[in-house]
Order: C-alpha cells, then structure tokens, then sequence
C-alpha cells in the first residue's frame, strides 16, 4: 500500500490521503476551480476541525450550517466553502448509504473498471472525466484497480499520474499546455 501521495507541501495530509479513502475521495471532490495542491489538502483541514477522523456518517449528519463555518476556516478549505461544504456531506452521505461508510468498498467491491468509473459517476460532485480520473488514481497510485480499470482511466494528463511533489507543477504547467492548444488560454 502507498504511504503517502505527494500532492501537497504537507507529509501529514499526504499520508492521510494514501491512509483514508474518504480522505482521498474528498480531495478529488474538492479538486475543481483550486490548485490541486491545495484541494488535496483540505481533507487534512476537515480531519484537524471535526476532531481528527473523518467519518461518512458523521459528516453527513453534521449540521449544515456549521459544516460551511468549518470550511470557511481560515484558512479556508475551498475557495467555494458554501458549495463545497454542501457537496462533501452529499458525498459522505452517499458513502454512507451505498457503501456502509467505507468509501474504500467503492472500488474494492467492483467488479471491473467500468463498474467501478459508473459507481463513481454515481456520486455527488463526481462527473465522467472527475469518475475517469479517479479510476486512474485507484489503478496507478493505489494499485488496487479492478480488472479492465485502464481502459476506463483518464487517457489525458491528471493527477493519477503524480508521483512526486515535483510533478505537481509538471501537471499544472502541461494543463495550460493543452488549454492552450485548444484555444481556451
């Protein structure tokens, strides 16, 4: 099992998201309009501020407007602490619910990749391309995609792909490549 994803300047919130697939799956939620280094960072935060362990269950039931006071720190959690406050506990409910709080069982009970890239489609705040990434994530940095996982995983750049802090900004800069290249600089 990996130890730690270097994905922001933290060791701490590293080794949770290598740690804690809840963890994980809410940096991804959060990685969307913020550096992802510092998306990644925010189930760290979260962890910090509800007392150390992040629990589907419990954040789910959180009472929402003291959950976007949480996210609105300082420092915030997300540029969007509303929304995103919002989409986590959609999220965490979902865990909940479908997988009896183990957002581990997501792709560890699917049966191929395609089953595991719909599951993911599936929840809150994740699309086709978040779902594909993911996939990426679960089968290059976890090594615990399911059978047929590649040809569901992002065929594009993404953060599946960064396996040192260095490569953080090797991504961010190849993103603006490929924006640019499409016009939308």
């Amino acid at each position: 099992m990996t130890r730690s994803l270097p994905w922001t300047e933290n060791e701490e919130a590293n080794e949770l998201l290598a740690s804690d697939p809840l963890a994980l799956l809410i940096g991804m939620l959060l990685d969307q309009q913020y550096p992802m280094e510092r998306a990644f960072l925010g189930p760290f935060l979260l962890a910090d501020r509800i007392g150390g362990e992040l629990d589907a269950e419990t954040i789910a039931e959180w009472d929402p407007e003291a959950f976007v006071e949480i996210f609105k720190g300082p420092p915030a959690i997300h540029r969007f602490p509303g929304s995103m406050a919002k989409r986590t506990q959609d999220l965490c409910r979902a865990v909940a619910e479908d997988y009896g709080g183990d957002a581990a069982r997501i792709w560890t009970t699917a049966g191929d990749g395609r089953e595991l890239r719909r599951r993911l489609e599936a929840l809150p705040g994740f699309g086709t391309a978040k779902a594909r990434i993911f996939v990426g994530v679960v089968g290059k940095r976890l090594g615990q995609g399911p059978p047929g996982w590649e040809e569901e995983a992002a065929d594009w750049p993404s953060i599946a792909d960064v396996a040192r802090w260095e490569d953080v900004f090797e991504l961010r800069q190849r993103k603006k490549e490929m924006k640019k290249a499409k016009g939308r600089a």
